[in-house]
């Protein structure tokens, strides 16, 4: 009998489309699969010939609302709270949701922003697998990277006053404890899940304990969809936690560059890719920092404006806007990239051989943005509301005049190039169902031999 794996996500284009590689690889060796996640990703889902769940929402209009971008340039005190309220809901519509495409389900690949799911496949009687984009289990080794020594801001991520990156390593056990950060940002994730089991579920109040947990204080087992040649795991880890390697989304539009953009190209030399990712924060003030870098830089760029909204006034013919392509294959038409420092186009940067820098915002992507320097293959990051025309500019012929770079990021292409990420993902969750069934817990071989 084939087996159904049902896959809960929320979030951005950069959550989504990692589960929609999986899927592909898991409906490849046979599995029947559905994906659920917020009805505006519908057409991109069944479009890549997965069958989609929806599980409410809209988080394009969610993120397009002016208290986002309030919150993030003016006071988060102020538009904060309305926002996490309005997020709470869309979260516990998720979970009702989830359940009602789970009833068929042989296990239940989810995000950690989907921690409700651990109640339904507890309810279910089935596996739970989640699924990370970043280290956040704790270790000795280095602290978490949303840890600063600071207090926390209220708006969820905001931690990081100062521009640093990766946050330096401490003493072993201020390491660990800094994780202490994560588990209150986890917290909001986990507040619809009392209300879940007790109304929809019929289950008893969850024990506490930290979000890598079950409902019993059990280990889950863990896919970190990240290459170890970038971010190895640290010795101190579970070995339920498996670094499997990026899942990596093969494009199956037979995207090509338009007329106009092959008119460009070949106008001059191979230009810099530039884009901010989903994040509308800001829009008029980065184009603005972009455009007037440019000039002063004098190169020729792409940029993106997708859900970031990068639009500048006044485009020379040194550039080319471009609404939305995938990056996997725009990629090979850049000789560097510029971006937000997301997971995702970290990733797809470095498959392409690309030289990157980094403008993060928040949560991850200052972390993603120092490993990129420490691993030789750009300039060190910039956080977005310290970025000016001046560094921009500095940042880019630095990235055109340094050599190094490129071989650095060709030479670790390679490496990634090696690695299987969604296979390796589906042998677990085979052999996570497998032991399951046959014990009823978990005693799991694979693990471990990935990272």
């Amino acid at each position: 009998m084939i087996k159904r794996i049902a896959i809960a996500t929320i979030g951005t284009l950069g959550d989504v489309q990692p589960f929609v590689a999986l899927a592909q690889t898991l409906k490849r060796r046979g599995y029947s699969v559905v994906l659920g996640t917020s009805g505006d990703f519908e057409a991109f889902v069944t479009g890549h010939g997965i069958e989609f769940f929806s599980l409410g929402g809209d988080v394009q209009a969610f993120l397009r609302r002016s208290q986002f971008d309030s919150a993030m340039t003016k006071s988060a005190l102020l538009y904060a709270p309305g926002l996490l309220r309005d997020g709470q809901k869309i979260l516990k519509e998720a979970g009702k949701r989830a359940w009602q495409m789970a009833q068929d389900a042989d296990a239940i690949v989810f995000q950690n922003n989907t921690t409700f799911c651990i109640d339904i496949a507890e309810a279910l009687g089935i596996p739970a697998i989640m699924t990370v984009f970043q280290p956040l289990n704790p270790t000795n080794e280095f602290p978490y990277f949303g840890y600063s020594g600071q207090p926390v801001d209220p708006l969820m991520y905001r931690f990081n006053r100062e521009p640093f990156a990766k946050s330096p390593s401490l003493d072993p056990m201020i390491n660990k404890l800094s994780y202490v950060v994560q588990q209150a940002q986890q917290s909001y994730w986990d507040m619809p899940r009392d209300q879940l089991r007790r109304g929809l579920l019929g289950l008893k109040p969850k024990k506490k304990g930290g979000f890598y947990t079950n409902s019993r204080g059990e280990p889950l087992v863990t896919l970190h969809a990240y290459s170890p040649s970038i971010s190895p795991a640290p010795g101190d880890w579970l070995d339920t936690n498996i670094i499997t390697g990026f899942w990596r989304l093969e494009d199956t539009t037979g995207w090509m560059p338009s007329p106009d953009f092959e008119e460009f190209l070949g106008k001059g030399s191979q230009p810099v890719y530039l884009g901010f990712g989903s994040m509308l924060w800001g829009a008029q003030r980065n184009s603005d920092i972009i455009t007037k870098a440019l000039r002063a830089w004098g190169g020729r760029a792409v940029i993106a404006e997708g859900w970031g909204g990068l639009k500048p006034e006044s485009i020379p013919d040194t550039i080319h806007m471009i609404d939305r392509a995938p990056h996997s294959e725009l990629f090979k038409y850049v000789k560097a990239v510029v971006h937000h420092g997301g997971a995702g186009t970290t990733h797809t940067g470095l498959y392409a051989g690309r030289p990157s820098f980094a403008v993060p915002q928040f949560f991850d992507q200052p972390y993603w943005g120092q490993l990129l320097y420490e691993l030789g293959v750009g300039p060190p990051p910039v956080r977005l509301r310290k970025l000016t025309p001046q560094n921009l500019a500095s940042a880019l012929e630095d990235l055109d005049t340094t050599p190094a770079y490129a071989r650095a990021a060709e030479a670790l292409a390679e490496k990634l190039k090696l690695e299987d990420g969604t296979n390796l993902a589906v042998d677990v969750i085979e052999e996570t169902i497998a032991d399951y069934n046959a014990l009823g817990s978990r005693d799991y071989h694979l693990i471990g031999a990935a990272s």
